[in-house]
């Protein structure tokens, strides 16, 4: 496993990370704590230290399970964990300085943990950006130890531009693969300045990046991949990255016969480390296998210049035009 440093926050944190929203399961499925505990120590096996998860992930089991985990280990993990996605209904007037502390508070009893090593903002509306005194109330949680870092997520490139104005923003996570490519342009060179610790979400996304999809393939009731394609329910970017479903396996497709020596979820995961912006990337996994293939691409050569044009040449031809613009 290979490290990186988180931006300004100075953790030494593992390239290939661990995104916990099916840790316990498939996507709709109960959780499992049985088969969290085995992904999660498996994970900080081979070397992972950064775990990331959320309250809303299984309504507050995946923090328990990291929790859990985190007391039964010896090694350094650096946790992160998100808050804001309890608001109900989810509207800008409805997030306050109270209650994020309050949430904040709920994170550290359900990690068991006397401070949090990374907060963020889970993906708020837009008008919280622009809203100083909610950045202000984690300056307050920072003097007071409960936190030792403060980041946020976000849905577009202008919400992570707005929230990395403010000081006491250490890190960003963004959707950030093949399919969804435009944070490398202004983004990229923002944080390169700031200092701003870059985490990749949804990078093979929501699986389809995994080549193991065709147009056969069915999902559950529950899974967000029936329920969300045209964001129904949430974003239309977290499922899929925004890419409709068909033209995805296309791609999947040119990208296979363009690179037959190599399985596709390691090429995506390991396009997303070509780019030294990123800190790390947070693949999620369902069982010890898929995670143990995800950390196998720290383990190979950086992707060829020749490569990355390759793949820069197949997104601009079928994909830019029905995403780059719309986050």
């Amino acid at each position: 496993m290979k490290y990186r440093i988180l931006g300004k926050t100075d953790y030494n944190i593992s390239e290939i990370s661990l995104g916990t929203w099916q840790v316990g399961g498939k996507w709709g499925s109960e959780f499992n704590y049985k088969n969290a505990e085995h992904i999660l120590n498996t994970a900080v096996d081979h070397g992972i230290n950064f775990i990331d998860t959320a309250d809303v992930y299984s309504n507050r089991e995946s923090e328990k399970a990291v929790g859990k985990l985190i007391k039964s280990r010896s090694e350094r993990i650096y946790v992160a964990t998100k808050c804001g996605r309890f608001i109900h209904p989810h509207i800008n007037k409805n997030y306050t300085p109270k209650a994020l502390r309050n949430y904040v508070e709920n994170s550290l009893t359900n990690l068991a943990v006397e401070r949090i090593d990374l907060i963020q903002l889970h993906c708020p509306p837009t008008e919280v950006y622009y809203r100083p005194e909610i950045f202000e109330e984690f300056d307050k949680l920072l003097s007071e130890g409960k936190i030792g870092a403060l980041g946020v997520s976000v849905e577009k490139i202008e919400e992570a531009l707005k929230a990395i104005e403010y000081d006491n923003v250490s890190t960003v996570q963004i959707i950030f693969n093949i399919f969804r490519q435009r944070p490398n342009e202004l983004f990229f060179e923002q944080v390169k300045k700031k200092n701003i610790g870059v985490i990749a979400r949804v990078p093979l996304a929501s699986g389809l990046l995994s080549g193991k999809y065709d147009s056969k393939t069915t999902f559950s009731k529950d899974d967000h991949r029936s329920f969300n394609r045209n964001g129904e329910v949430f974003d239309k970017g977290e499922t899929f990255s925004g890419v409709d479903y068909q033209l995805g396996l296309k791609v999947v497709a040119l990208l296979k016969q363009q690179f037959p020596d190599i399985s596709l979820p390691i090429l995506a995961l390991k396009w997303i480390l070509n780019h030294p912006q990123i800190s790390c990337v947070i693949p999620g996994a369902s069982n010890k296998e898929q995670l143990k293939s995800n950390i196998s691409a720290s383990e190979i050569s950086n992707l060829s210049d020749k490569d990355m044009k390759i793949i820069q040449n197949i997104y601009e031809t079928y994909i830019k035009k029905y995403a780059h613009h719309y986050w």
